[in-house]
């Protein structure tokens, strides 16, 4: 096949052989996580499944050898809600691993109600973008010994509507609202994305940082409002709008593996306003391209987590 017909399709038959190769995938119990752990593994890449809940976790690894029967799959505990839990999972990750190639920062929780993690943070903004910061904080000594690895930030379109407010960063002087909370996390998973690269190049740290959303992908993402009023409304776009979560995680393993993807690059469906179809490089919104903002999250999250890339320190 044509190398510019397989790209503008790109399917999970492209990923090319990843044996040898080690990845982690937070939030791989379902959905994008799930579909895009058992894809990395059936490659050949050892893969982690990084979940919070251990009973969850155990029925997808169950899964996925069911469905992979030859796959080089285990599971570990990691709550991103809590800096200690972080902590535990990259040590014990150590442990056991001395390379990382693959780092898909996946899990993620959406428009909840307002709540605090273990230390304190914004719950949306704690687990979507401060967790993976400090996770890939704390693993960075490993990615940056690994040649060409990668980290892969999953973000959404909803970063389109965001903005960034430092004074306000995890609404701590009030004005909650949990899309806005949902989307301001987002965007942070982009800026994160670009200043990650930005300090990998100037250190010379042989590394990719890359970021992906799935469109309106069918997951689990979405039941905690599926339970309220709006059930029927959602359940109808779901079955109308929405592709599946394998379909949807392939933006997410296209950056993942793609000889050709570059850092910072940007993949999401295809389609109209990208809501669902085969991976290609996308555009992400001017307020995810700003350096400045780039740069005063790091240092806010830094402070925040009290994670440091001491490999990316001049």
């Amino acid at each position: 096949m044509p190398a510019g017909k397989r790209n503008a399709h790109w399917t999970a038959d492209d990923i090319p052989d990843l044996t040898g190769k080690v990845a982690i995938v937070t939030g791989a119990n379902s959905g994008i996580g799930f579909e895009a752990a058992k894809a990395l593994a059936r490659k050949g890449a050892a893969t982690v499944l990084a979940c919070r809940s251990a009973e969850r976790g155990q029925r997808a690894l169950e899964g996925l050898r069911a469905e992979a029967p030859a796959a080089d799959a285990v599971l570990m505990e990691l709550d991103l809600e809590s800096l200690d839990s972080i902590a535990r999972f990259a040590d014990a990750f150590r442990a056991r691993h001395e390379r990382l190639d693959v780092l898909v920062n996946n899990a993620g929780i959406m428009a909840v109600p307002h709540g605090r993690t273990a230390d304190g943070f914004e719950r949306q903004m704690g687990v979507n973008h401060l967790g993976h910061f400090a996770l890939t904080g704390r693993l960075f000594d490993l990615i940056a010994a690994t040649p060409a690895a990668r980290i892969v930030n999953v973000s959404s379109l909803a970063h389109r509507r965001a903005s960034m407010d430092f004074g306000n960063l995890l609404f701590e002087h009030g004005g909650y609202a949990p899309w806005a909370a949902y989307g301001r996390s987002k965007l942070a998973n982009l800026l994160f994305t670009r200043e990650l690269q930005r300090r990998c190049g100037a250190a010379g740290v042989d590394a990719l940082a890359l970021a992906a959303h799935p469109g309106f992908s069918d997951t689990h993402l979405t039941d905690h409002l599926r339970r309220r009023w709006s059930a029927p409304l959602l359940n109808l776009l779901a079955s109308l709008l929405f592709q599946s979560a394998a379909r949807g995680a392939l933006p997410t393993l296209r950056a993942a593996t793609d000889p050709a993807a570059g850092g910072s690059q940007y993949y999401g469906p295809h389609g109209f306003m990208e809501q669902r179809g085969f991976p290609v490089p996308v555009k992400s919104s001017a307020a995810s391209r700003d350096e400045g903002d780039a740069r005063r999250l790091w240092e806010a999250s830094e402070a925040l987590t009290g994670v440091r890339y001491a490999r990316l320190e001049r």
